[in-house]
C-alpha cells in the first residue's frame, strides 16, 4: 500500500558525523528522541539493515500523562524499529511499528533520514509515511517538530560545551 509523504527539512549547526551520532547511537537518541513530554530509553541497537533499535517511550510531562491516560494508552510503551538502509552520515531507512494507537490494528510507516552536508552545518530532510488518518498523521508531524527541537538544543548545547 502506498501511503502519503511528508517532508521536513531542518538544518542545524553539527557536522556529519556529529548528526549521525545523534541519530544512530544509544546515548544519542536517549538525549532528543520522542517529543517533548517523553523520555526514551534504548534497550537494544543494531545498526544494520534488517537490524532492530527498541526503546521505551514513556510520558513523562503532566500534559503528556494527562493525554496518555485520557486516551487509554500506557504511559510507557515498547517501540520496535527496523532499519531497512544505512548509509553512514547519509542516509538511514527504518519502519517504526505503530501499535500503540487503541482500536487500530499494527501497521508499519517508513522514515527516510537523509543528511547532506552545507556550508554552516547539516541539512536534515526526514520524509515520513502519512499514519492510518489525518489525525494520527498530524500528531505524528507535530510530534518530529518536537524532536527536531530538542536535537537542535542538544547540538546547541554540546557547541556551547566546546
Amino acid at each position: 500500500m502506498s501511503r502519503a509523504k511528508t517532508t521536513i527539512e531542518r538544518a542545524y549547526g553539527a557536522t556529519l558525523a556529529e548528526a549521525w551520532a545523534l541519530w544512530t547511537t544509544a546515548a544519542g537518541l536517549e538525549a532528543w528522541w520522542g517529543p517533548e513530554g517523553f523520555a526514551v530509553t534504548v534497550t537494544h541497537l543494531d545498526l544494520r539493515p534488517g537490524g532492530e533499535l527498541r526503546y521505551v517511550m514513556t510520558a513523562v510531562g503532566a500534559e503528556q500523562i494527562e493525554f496518555m491516560r485520557k486516551a487509554g494508552m500506557p504511559l510507557a510503551h515498547d517501540a520496535r524499529v527496523v532499519f531497512r538502509e544505512v548509509e553512514p552520515e547519509r542516509r538511514l531507512v527504518y519502519v517504526h511499528d505503530v501499535d500503540f494507537v487503541p482500536g487500530v490494528p499494527t501497521y508499519q510507516v517508513e522514515t527516510i533520514v537523509e543528511l547532506r552536508a552545507t556550508a554552516t552545518g547539516v541539512l536534515l530532510t526526514l520524509q515520513l509515511d502519512a499514519m492510518h488518518d489525518e489525525l494520527w498523521t498530524a500528531r505524528a508531524t507535530a510530534g518530529w517538530h518536537s524532536e527536531l527541537g530538542k536535537l537542535a538544543r542538544v547540538i546547541d548545547a554540546a557547541r556551547a560545551a566546546g
